[in-house]
């Protein structure tokens, strides 16, 4: 991922876990209301490492961010289940009654940190055994 993360969040964020993510220094652009290909085009999808969605709702959206970013990764956060269509095309799905905004935005920054680790720390293995 680049030297600083991004994150798309569209839908309510009563729950605050774009503002969470903001804290821990990502950079949040947000989308009101329908999520369509102009508005992911306009907040930046293209170059986002997250798209966070907490209304099912607009599931639809998912798919399309999919095919302008290939690599970002979907997060839902909330309390309903998404529709099937789509479920398998999200990273990861979260209901925020059994984990907080907080904890969230830290795990997913835990896993970048750790992507980043591996793929920094990761040596060929040149040797090999006769």
């Amino acid at each position: 991922m680049a030297d600083r993360t991004t994150a798309v969040v569209a839908g309510p964020d009563e729950r605050g876990l774009g503002e969470e993510l903001a804290a821990l220094g990502v950079e949040i652009t947000r989308i009101d209301g329908l999520v369509t290909r102009a508005k992911l085009d306009a907040a930046g999808i293209a170059d986002a490492d997250l798209f966070v969605l907490t209304d099912v709702e607009e599931a639809t959206g998912i798919p399309v961010a999919k095919e302008l970013n290939p690599d970002v990764r979907i997060v839902t956060y909330a309390s309903r289940s998404l529709p099937e269509f789509v479920a398998t095309v999200a990273d990861l799905a979260v209901d925020p009654d059994l984990l907080g905004p907080g904890t969230v935005a830290e795990e997913l920054l835990a896993d970048d940190d750790a992507d980043d680790a591996e793929s920094v720390g990761a040596e060929p293995d040149d040797e090999s055994e006769p």
